[in-house]
Formats: C-alpha cells, structure tokens, sequence
C-alpha cells in the first residue's frame, strides 16, 4: 500500500473531504487530492499535522510500521457508546471544579464513562486544529504529561481554557495553537491557582 492510498484510506475512516483536510493544512485542495493520487508527497511536518487531523501516527501513513492505520473508534469500538454530558463552561471555586451549562449529552465509546465529559469549545485560541462551537472529549484528571492537550482553569474566578499544557523549569506554559494569541506563562504561588479540570482525548467539529 501506498503512502497516497494509507492517507485516503484513513482520511475516509475519519469521514472527513479533502477540502476539510485543506482547510484545516491551510493548504489547497488541490495539493491534498494531488498527495492522494500520488503526484506529490507533503514534507515531513505536514505529515505530521496529516497524522494528527487522522488520530494516527506519522509511522502509520508513511507505512513504517502495521497496522495501517489506527483508528481510535475501532480501538474504543468494544465499549459500546455511552452518553456522556456536554457542559459549555468549567470554573474553579473552593478549590473543586464546577461544570456549568448543560447542553445535554453527546455519544462516546469509551470505557468509563464516569470519568469523562464534553466540553463546547469557546473562541478561536486553538484555530486551525480547533474551531470555536467543537466539542472536546475530556477525560477527568488532575494530572498531565508535558505537551498534551488538556482542559485548564486558571485563578479562582477563571474560565476553564483548552491549551497545550507544558512544563518549562518550575513554570507551566499554556500553549495556543492560534499565533495571534500569545502563551500564559504560570509560575511560583501562581500555579496554586491552576486546576487541571482532564486531558483532551479527541476533538470533533459539531454541525
């Protein structure tokens, strides 16, 4: 199999056009049916964000290694879906974290429901990847590693804010995507008053 094929191939497991994949590159849509017919080859970190838009690896599309390709549904498959509720804000007060706004409940597969909710993403900090209105999944935690993507509610009256979390030193770095944003750098007694609400599982456009 190749490389155009394992990336048509997952991009249709993930339902997803090509002008999706374009707009979320920046990219033409010609350029990303050309990578699928095999005309062309993106670079190495376009490979990279095509990995990430798919939930695979890079490995994975450029066929380093089986399976083909992994998609996270078919791993969560043998849960069956269960509701999980879709909350519009996290706050921080008496040091526990409240989930206001009910907007119902979304399906996941996921193996213990308890532990994880829906979160409406709010304004465009995280654009390209993530757009104001999707739906984060966030699985409960207090906890999380260096660079991954979380839920994270800073000062006793703040906003739970969807950031890449990053350790710096004694410091932590919350990361936008969006480069007209600039990075929340939280140190000393400061970071008494970050709460970790969970890490971001998946993300997903709501229509």
């Amino acid at each position: 199999m190749m490389f155009s094929e394992r990336l048509k191939a997952a991009r249709k497991s993930k339902k997803l056009s090509q002008a999706e994949i374009s707009r979320r590159l920046g990219v033409t849509q010609q350029a990303v049916g050309k990578w699928e017919t095999g005309r062309s080859t993106p670079d190495p970190g376009t490979v990279a964000r095509l990995a990430e838009i798919l939930d695979t690896t890079a490995d994975a599309l450029l066929g380093l290694h089986q399976p083909e390709f992994t998609d996270r549904k078919e791993q969560f498959a043998s849960y069956g879906e269960s509701p999980i509720p879709v909350v519009g804000t996290v706050r921080a007060g008496y040091g526990a974290l409240a989930f206001e706004e009910d907007y119902g409940t979304e399906y996941a597969c996921v193996k213990d429901p308890s532990s994880y909710f829906y979160l409406v993403v709010k304004g465009d900090s995280m654009e390209p990847r993530i757009s104001d209105g999707d739906l984060a999944l966030v699985h409960r935690q207090s906890t999380l590693e260096n660079g991954e993507l979380g839920v994270m509610v800073y000062g006793t009256d703040g906003e739970g804010t969807l950031k890449k979390y990053i350790r710096r030193g004694n410091a932590v770095v919350l990361h936008p995507f969006n480069p007209d944003y600039e990075d929340l750098v939280i140190k000393g007694e400061d970071l008494d008053h970050l709460y970790i609400a969970g890490k971001v599982v998946e993300t997903k456009t709501k229509w």
